[in-house]
């Protein structure tokens, strides 16, 4: 695939714009991973108990602000365009990071990362758009997966990253690095063309966007699969907001925290992969339907180790047991986007901003629920991994009318690449 740039720079090639929607999409990542070395100092800076699980709230604040501003940029995406949404929210982004940094209470860093997510809901909404715009059907499945390969880069990076900006620098360092990448990313995605058509731009007015809010909503497929990924993202993202007091309170190992998040991180990495490789030979929803199944007999299989343990099972099979359902959730990630965004390439903006808020929203919602009822275990992750699993399970053979393992839908006609815009 070759892509035309903006005025006149030449082209695209396929792994460039892998590369460079994959870094567009990060940023939401990179929001979360890169600050999580830093909860120690933040404790001690805002004097906090040791074993304080209030600044957690750092990462529920951004997932706050990342989940309801999606909806708000998903018409403005589909009317104005996905390049000036995108820049728009990388202002924002840049603003609250330099803000966290330099508020004087814990008060006004939850308040700057509210206003961080908001920024980051512009690139995630808008880098699922453009991938949709480009591709199509299997096709899609298979970007997403190869997008978000690059992607897991973040996570396998970033907390090391992190821990050696706090090494040299005041525990703030890690903000002011958010505001340098947003920077990056806005030089570099000059090179992106407009890639929403023309036929379907959309007026920004109410009957629009809510026509368009209410053709998502009652599209059975779209939503399932929006819910269903709803649930697993409930379980993560409490991992990914306990994950620093797991391995250093519970385990005992905080120097060990950036090796062990970023080689789960690379566990998934490898699944995305594999999922990009499996989508052409068995199909997007014979890949989710299994995966699903198989998520949630390790997940019952993990409970049933750790209550044996007395609900914290031995490092080693921690990380076995987290490190499998990493890997399962890795594999339905691109494949609930695809399925969900399938019916939706017309409005593409409005459909992505509408499921992103929703598992975005309702899974931070659910992963706070479960932080709070840590106390000297584990056990209410692992429990959360197969209950959460076995509801994603439920809504998607509510989806497919209690039938899984259908016949490979078929495959849509490839997206029509726009051509860029003549200056």
């Amino acid at each position: 695939m070759q892509l035309a740039t903006e005025a006149g720079r030449g082209t695209l090639s396929r792994t460039h714009f892998t590369a460079l929607l994959s870094m567009i999409m990060a940023l939401a990542a990179l929001g979360i991973d890169l600050m999580l070395p830093a909860l120690d100092e933040m404790r001690e800076h805002f004097g906090l108990d040791p074993d304080s699980s209030r600044v957690a709230q750092v990462v529920t604040a951004f997932l706050i602000g990342l989940a309801f501003a999606q909806y708000f940029y998903g018409p403005l995406a589909d009317r104005f365009g996905r390049k000036p949404v995108l820049y728009g929210g990388l202002l924002l982004y840049a603003i609250g990071a330099i803000g966290a940094a330099l508020a004087p209470t814990l008060e006004l860093v939850l308040l700057s990362r509210l206003i961080w997510g908001i920024g980051a809901a512009s690139p995630r909404v808008v880098s699922v758009s453009i991938v949709r715009d480009v591709y199509s059907g299997e096709e899609m499945a298979k970007a997403m997966s190869y997008i978000l390969a690059i992607f897991i880069m973040v996570p396998v990076l970033a907390p090391s990253i992190g821990a050696g900006l706090l090494a040299l620098f005041p525990w703030q360092s890690v903000f002011v690095f958010g505001a340098v990448a947003a920077g990056v990313v806005a030089v570099w995605a000059r090179l992106l063309p407009e890639t929403l058509d023309p036929a379907n731009r959309r007026p920004l007015d109410r009957a629009a966007i809510f026509g368009a809010t209410r053709e998502a909503l009652t599209n059975r497929q779209t939503l399932g699969y929006t819910l269903a990924r709803t649930m697993t993202f409930g379980a993560f993202s409490s991992y990914l907001a306990s994950s620093e007091r797991i391995f250093g309170d519970f385990y005992g190992r905080p120097d060990e925290f950036p090796f062990i998040f970023g080689g789960i991180a690379a566990v998934m990495g490898l699944a995305m992969v594999t999922n990009g490789v499996l989508v052409d030979r068995i199909g997007t929803k014979r890949i989710v339907h299994t995966f699903l199944i198989l998520y949630v007999i390790g997940g019952f299989t993990f409970w049933g180790v750790a209550a044996a343990a007395g609900g914290n099972p031995s490092f080693p099979v921690f990380i076995v047991g987290l490190a499998m359902i990493g890997f399962m959730h890795a594999s339905l990630i691109p494949n609930f986007n695809t399925l969900a965004m399938w019916p939706m390439g017309h409005i593409a903006g409005t459909a992505s901003a509408l499921t992103g808020t929703i598992s975005v929203a309702g899974g931070a919602t659910i992963g706070a629920v479960i932080d709070q009822l840590y106390t000297d275990s584990v056990l209410p992750l692992i429990i959360a991994f197969a209950v959460l699993g076995a509801c994603a399970l439920g809504i998607a053979l509510w989806t497919e009318g209690g039938h899984l393992f259908g016949p490979p839908q078929p495959v849509p006609l490839p997206a029509k690449l726009p051509e860029p815009p003549v200056r």
